[in-house]
């Protein structure tokens, strides 16, 4: 692993994993003995996940909680979170209207003969409320939500008791040395990270193959036109993001993106947003964003922030319109995209979230809900590249952010020295 990149491997297996998988579908000529082999393959690829949702918990709070011991300005926290938050709104919105627009243009739905009644799916929409919204924020027990991996609940709590351990501040023998400690777990952290994202490769191609294992290459060619139009937006959305990102950090986020390869294709390849964290944790701290940045924004963005499941929401919306002839105009359609927007930020960590929320709001724009059996069947694939995408816009957004606070600790420092020069030597311009 170490002589060999691990983004290396971790490519080596993906397509390892889609060829394996095509040969294991074409010659078995067995559905059901297919599903068998995926059902052991997939096995491999929970034991990844589950990896990494055993050290997510443990990041989030020993690194939000060291970063704020740093903060000589518990204001810094809040300035830091509403700079976030305005970018994941102005991102969503960008996705929104992006999606909206290319879907329209390209009618993938025009043409589609709708499912029968007896072919619908059923899709939990359970996570699909308020109640729901408000538990993942505040934590009823911060063990629960440990156990849960809700990280934005953790980080709530990770926000209090980091307030209340940098309002000791130094004075505190035994402050200092839960500092120290936490400080200390938090690199003991990473160092598991790595270890577990050793796993990676392994967990990779058993994810492929046993996708691939079941349904087959022929699936890509008979939602080709819908998969490929989804595609081609997230793209653009991604060349818009890094223009938007070029603008604040110049050249230095073609580096970004190179930096963030290997999360990227983790993400493509296991179409998951816990599997990538702990090693954007690590590549972001490489690029040289500070651990307080990164452990404060990476855990809201990943609730917050899903560009790539705002622009599939669009394509899936405007597809089933299309598909059973509902008309509706644009201001109409930004509207019902408005309402997944504002709900879809209460199911973060739901399996397929982006299918979920469809599923939940299709019925309020009477939209049949049958149409969920067309969008499931070239979801898996699709989830891959939005989770790509969600991936590149979360490390954007971190660099942007970052680059605006390093800007204002220059700032402070040069008034700091100024200040310390005016009174060691008296005013400058007497001197």
């Amino acid at each position: 692993m170490k002589r060999i990149r691990l983004s290396t491997w971790i490519l080596i297996a993906l397509i390892a994993g889609v060829a394996v998988g095509a040969a294991v579908h074409h010659t078995t000529g067995s559905a059901e003995l297919n599903k068998q082999i995926a059902g052991y393959l997939s096995t491999l690829t929970d034991i990844f996940l589950r990896l990494i949702k055993m050290i997510i918990a443990p990041l989030v709070f020993t690194g939000v909680v060291a970063g704020m011991s740093h903060c000589e300005n518990p204001g810094d926290v809040g300035r830091v979170g509403i700079r976030a938050m305005l970018w994941f709104v102005a991102a969503s919105v960008l996705s929104l209207i992006l999606g909206l627009a290319l879907s329209n243009h390209m009618a993938l739905g025009v043409g589609v003969t709708p499912p029968h009644a007896d072919s619908a799916v059923e899709v939990s929409t359970a996570a699909f409320s308020l109640k729901n919204f408000i538990a993942h924020i505040v934590p009823q027990s911060i063990f629960s939500a440990m156990a849960q991996n809700d990280v934005v609940a953790i980080l709530v709590f990770a926000l209090f008791f980091g307030f209340a351990v940098s309002a000791y501040g130094d004075k505190e023998p035994a402050i200092r040395r839960l500092n120290h400690s936490i400080e200390g777990a938090f690199k003991v952290m990473l160092r598991v990270t790595d270890f577990v994202m050793g796993f990676a490769p392994v967990g990779v191609f058993a994810a492929v193959a046993s996708v691939v294992t079941v349904q087959g290459l022929g699936v890509l060619g008979t939602y080709g036109k819908f998969i490929g139009g989804v595609y081609s937006g997230m793209f653009l959305l991604c060349a818009c993001l890094v223009a938007i990102g070029f603008l604040f950090l110049g050249k230095a986020v073609f580096l970004l993106l190179g930096i963030v390869k290997e999360p990227m294709l983790i993400a493509f390849s296991t179409s998951s947003s816990e599997a990538t964290f702990p090693k954007m944790l690590e590549q972001l701290e490489k690029f040289g964003i500070s651990n307080r940045i990164t452990s404060f924004v990476l855990p809201l963005a990943y609730s917050f922030n899903a560009d790539g499941s705002m622009m599939y929401q669009a394509f899936a919306s405007v597809f089933l319109l299309q598909v059973y002839g509902i008309h509706m105009s644009f201001e109409q359609q930004l509207g019902m995209l408005l309402v997944m927007l504002v709900s879809s930020k209460g199911i973060a960590g739901v399996p397929r979230a982006s299918i979920v929320v469809v599923a939940a709001t299709l019925p309020l724009f009477g939209i049949p809900p049958d149409g969920i059996a067309l969008l499931l069947a070239a979801d898996t694939f699709i989830d891959m590249g939005r989770t790509v995408t969600n991936v590149v816009g979360n490390s954007i957004a971190c660099a942007v952010i970052a680059k605006f606070e390093a800007k204002r600790e220059a700032k402070r420092e040069l008034r700091a020295t100024t200040t310390q020069e005016i009174h060691d030597h008296g005013d400058p311009a007497h001197v």
